[in-house]
């Protein structure tokens, strides 16, 4: 097993253990760390003497990296999870606008500096955000900084410049260029979810299709198979009885032959029809192959297989499937067998198809039972086809 380097320790012990929270945690460290980068600029002009109000720099540099604290603190301590958006994305991107606007109007000679840092809040957190989200935090930045360019030049009336101007005009474009691209990237978000969401469909499709017969929309011979092995382990695992039948429709290849294959085909559909109709919720009905199907009853005896096995029998006998003028019927056989413990599925369908021989024996239109098993290492017959 590979062992985690230090630097992977390092984050290990800082970040939840918690998958989700770990993302939501680091992204908030990296917002604090932006702000406070920002703040840390900011200062470094106003020690130079490029803000008009250092003082006032420094309680906003204190602000603005101190509510973001909070917020990461909230956050890795898992109080913000009672909340509706436990990543605080909202609020720190409304706490660092405003904080930008503020700057904005603190920074003096060096505006210049804002449009940029104004760019890296708004990009920050576009990933999480939904649409609805991207227009609202938009449009609060562009109403945020409108009051701040209009405090700006109401609190510079002296000084204000042409350059000045182009300050503003710059942080105005950042913000519409920004709102757009945020939009832009939410509708490849979109398209790229739909996109997935209709693949996740068509994957699900496939499998079921994979799984199903396709002319009776019964479960196929392979995917019967792994049910069957699961309600074996069930089975012995609660000892309940689990049951297996053969069903063979009798006399089904002069249909075919007589009177067409798209006839043999509505009357396997009117078969599966009618046996579903007869048995039960839990009972699993599978196409076994050709005009044979396997019936999987769980938890069920052997005298109440053979009732509703009779039942369908009697179901199938009653069917009538129209070809141009004429009705064709037909009947069908069945065999049943009791799964035993130690025996393997393949010996239990093997005694259910002995039975199904021994029913089209006895003239067929009818239901057989297999007898017991015999004892391991007696050779059983061989499973047909």
């Amino acid at each position: 097993m590979h062992k985690p380097t230090h630097w992977q320790r390092l984050v290990g012990s800082v970040l939840p253990t918690d998958r989700r929270r770990r993302t939501i945690g680091s992204m908030a460290l990296l917002a604090l760390l932006l702000m406070a980068g920002s703040a840390g600029v900011m200062l470094m002009l106003a020690r130079a003497g490029m803000t008009a109000h250092e003082e006032a720099v420094q309680w906003w540099a204190a602000l603005s990296v101190g509510g973001l604290m909070v917020m990461t603190l909230m956050i890795f301590s898992g109080w913000s999870e009672r909340l509706p958006d436990p990543s605080l994305t909202i609020v720190q991107m409304a706490w660092t606008i405003t904080s930008g606007a503020v700057a904005y109007v603190l920074a003096g000679d060096a505006r210049g500096v804002v449009p940029a840092v104004l760019a890296m809040i708004l990009f920050f957190g576009t990933f999480g955000l939904s649409l609805a989200q991207v227009i609202g935090i938009g449009s609060y930045a562009l109403l945020a900084f409108v009051v701040a360019v209009a405090a700006a030049a109401r609190f510079n009336a002296g000084s204000y410049s042409v350059m000045d101007t182009a300050y503003a005009l710059m942080v105005l474009l950042v913000l519409a260029g920004s709102v757009a691209l945020k939009l832009r990237i939410q509708s490849i978000r979109e398209r790229l979810r739909l996109q997935r969401e209709a693949l996740a469909q068509e994957l699900a499709e496939n499998r079921e299709l994979a799984m199903r017969d396709e002319l009776t929309g019964l479960l196929n011979r392979r995917a019967m198979l792994d049910l069957m092995l699961l309600e074996q382990r069930r089975s012995l695992r609660n000892g309940r009885p689990l049951l297996l039948a053969l069903l063979d429709i009798d006399h089904f290849k002069p249909i075919n032959d007589l009177h067409g294959h798209s006839t043999g085909d509505r009357a396997l559909q009117a078969f599966t029809a009618a046996v579903r109709g007869s048995v039960r919720d839990t009972d699993v009905l599978a196409r076994w192959g050709g005009e044979e199907f396997v019936l999987m009853l769980c938890d069920t005896r052997v005298d109440d297989g053979l009732e509703l096995l009779d039942r369908v029998r009697s179901a199938v006998a009653q069917l009538q499937v129209l070809h141009v003028s004429e009705a064709v019927c037909f009947t069908v056989s069945a065999g049943l067998a009791q799964h035993q413990p130690g025996e393997s599925i393949e010996h239990t369908l093997d005694r259910a198809d002995q039975a199904l021989y021994t029913a089209k024996a006895l003239g067929r239109n009818r239901v057989a039972v297999s007898p017991s098993p015999r004892p391991l290492g007696a050779s059983g017959a061989h499973l047909r086809s």
